[in-house]
């Protein structure tokens, strides 16, 4: 059965269902990558790693990824959605087991090959559903309470997880994701209904057809590229964010938690409200308020010596709010691109995309910060200058996105999931 795209203010009981089904598969997804963050500075201790080798565990996982989002776009649009769902999950908690299991640096930089493998297409999946059941005009609302699994990540996931690595070490936050996801697993086999309504426009072109016309699409490469630059940010700071945190600013390490639950709280209740805000003032203006915040904080926060705890929990809250209103807008603008019948390759390649330039991103944020012994990361303020730099770009670039969803808009008829101009 293919639920039917509902254009009221209010979600029926099902669609409410789907919405927390797919925000809790990204919790997962999203925690695994983020309790590198704060695991960063447990991790290069206990494994004796330098900052390029952790760089190296951050991005194996955004490789692998990419590459799995390439391989899978072709295939992505010729089955059940909740099929594929299903299929990617459970390889993604397999790897995710095998970082639990990880004696050592090798096996883990093997075993985030693998998570990624899984895990870096079942977003595309996520959004592709979204797309699929809510019309655009709701959209921003859904992304909003979607990407409340950014924030619940913090406030549940990360002080969470550290306090079992604080006390049964490491390994213990992956077994958690790994038998919490498994929960999941089971209520999307029970309750999620087949999504095959985007089956009936197939062609008959093969796999790699699909794909290829998929990537020379030029109104499609416009987002790719801008997409490019979107996940430059998060993927630079972000992992060194707790030995930043701990070395340069004089956090201790058990008050970590607490300045991921304040932080993650605060993002948890502005979330959704960015999301109603981009429906009402439009998705590309949300996006431009997002990065100014964003910008400014980010040039603050790299530069800070020792600070106390409260004044750097003011600046997270701030920094995360700019971060959370460019996630949702972004992602909620991006779903207009694609036509009805390219959706799962879409969003697949462009998770590709972003999981790739993330990678690389980690990698040159690896070279950049240096770290002698336990002393502070030097050159943090650098990778600032970078992140801002890129954001400006891509503000340019998701001008001319949005610019084309609009002319779309004034030539398309209003059909369910049509395109809404911004």
């Amino acid at each position: 059965m293919q639920p039917t795209q509902n254009t009221s203010a209010k979600f029926t009981r099902y669609q409410v269902f789907v919405i927390a089904i797919i925000a809790i598969i990204q919790f997962t997804i999203i925690l695994d990558f983020m309790v590198l963050s704060p695991l960063g500075a447990i991790l290069m201790d206990k494994l004796s790693i330098s900052t390029h080798q952790f760089g190296l565990v951050v991005s194996a996982y955004a490789f692998s990824a990419g590459a799995s989002g390439l391989l899978t776009a072709g295939f992505a649009d010729k089955f059940d959605r909740k099929k594929l769902l299903l299929f990617f999950y459970a390889g993604f908690l397999a790897g995710t087991l095998f970082c639990g299991l990880a004696p050592n640096y090798h096996f883990l930089l093997v075993a985030r090959i693998i998570t990624g493998l899984f895990g870096g297409v079942i977003g595309a999946v996520g959004f592709a559903i979204v797309t699929d059941l809510f019309t655009m005009q709701v959209r921003g609302r859904v992304m909003g309470f979607v990407q409340m699994a950014f924030a619940a990540s913090q406030v549940l996931g990360l002080p969470t997880g550290l306090y079992l690595a604080n006390k049964f070490g490491w390994h213990s936050p992956f077994f958690l994701i790994a038998g919490f996801g498994l929960i999941v697993g089971v209520l999307i086999i029970i309750y999620m209904r087949p999504v095959i309504g985007h089956l009936a426009l197939q062609t008959q072109r093969n796999a790699f057809e699909h794909l290829g016309k998929t990537i020379a699409e030029p109104a499609y490469l416009r987002a790719f590229l801008a997409t490019t630059l979107l996940a430059t940010g998060g993927f630079m700071l972000m992992p060194f964010g707790s030995a930043f945190s701990i070395h340069n600013l004089g956090i201790q390490l058990s008050d970590l938690p607490l300045l991921y639950l304040v932080t993650g709280l605060c993002s948890m209740v502005l979330g959704p409200l960015a999301g109603k805000l981009s429906d009402s003032i439009g998705k590309f203006n949300m996006f431009c308020v997002g990065t100014i915040i964003t910008l400014v904080m980010v040039l603050i926060y790299t530069r800070l010596g020792i600070t106390p705890l409260w004044i750097i929990i003011v600046i997270n809250i701030l920094l995360f709010t700019g971060i959370t209103s460019r996630m949702i807008s972004a992602s909620a603008l991006m779903t207009a691109v694609p036509e009805p019948k390219d959706r799962g390759a879409f969003m697949s390649i462009n998770s590709s995309v972003q999981q790739v330039s993330g990678g690389i991103s980690s990698v040159i944020a690896g070279l950049i910060v240096v770290q002698h012994g336990n002393g502070p990361l030097r050159h943090y303020d650098t990778l600032g200058y970078v992140v801002v730099a890129a954001m400006l770009v891509t503000v340019v670039m998701l001008y001319y996105v949005n610019r084309q969803l609009s002319n779309k808009a004034k030539t398309a008829s209003p059909v369910a999931g049509g395109v809404v101009m911004e």
